[in-house]
């Protein structure tokens, strides 16, 4: 199973990092490549983006399960492909640096099944690099944004 880990420095208090990542709806749109997601429920979601495979883009259907929420600093999650075979997992975490400043860490591992495992793994050892690092920054730039429209008000 391929996977990468990218940690990014935030300008905001653990708490305000965590009324971020605890909201699906907060992060999913921050994917590379995002098209669409839908809730099920609090701790299940199904999400649609496309992605670079090789030359070509695809669109990717995956779910989403949340197996736990530990407030205020971890959240982790099961994906399972719905139009490819491939499953993963994945968190995020935050630790206090001090008052004002958060430690975030995303996290993804992911591998392909089926026929065309060997091809699809390496593009995706290939890939993952780059996407888990997109998606932590994206979701830490956000919540910075977020925070100062907050603490401007």
């Amino acid at each position: 199973m391929t996977c990468f880990r990218q940690q990014v420095e935030v300008n905001v208090p653990i708490r305000f990092v965590w009324e971020f990542v605890s909201n699906i709806n907060h992060w999913a749109p921050l994917v590379p490549g995002y098209i669409d997601h839908n809730i099920i429920n609090k701790k299940e979601s199904t999400w649609c983006f496309k992605s670079d495979i090789g030359i070509m883009k695809k669109k990717i259907e995956l779910k989403v399960d949340i197996t736990s929420w530990q407030e205020p600093s971890k959240v982790t999650f099961n994906l399972t492909g719905l139009n490819e075979k491939f499953s993963g997992h994945g968190f995020f975490t935050v630790e206090a640096i001090n008052q004002q400043k958060s430690l975030m860490t995303g996290h993804l591992e992911m591998k392909a099944e089926g026929i065309m495992a060997k091809m699809a793994n390496a593009i995706i050892q290939s890939s993952l690099p780059e996407t888990t690092a997109e998606l932590t920054e994206a979701v830490a730039a956000k919540i910075q944004d977020n925070y100062l429209i907050h603490t401007t008000k």
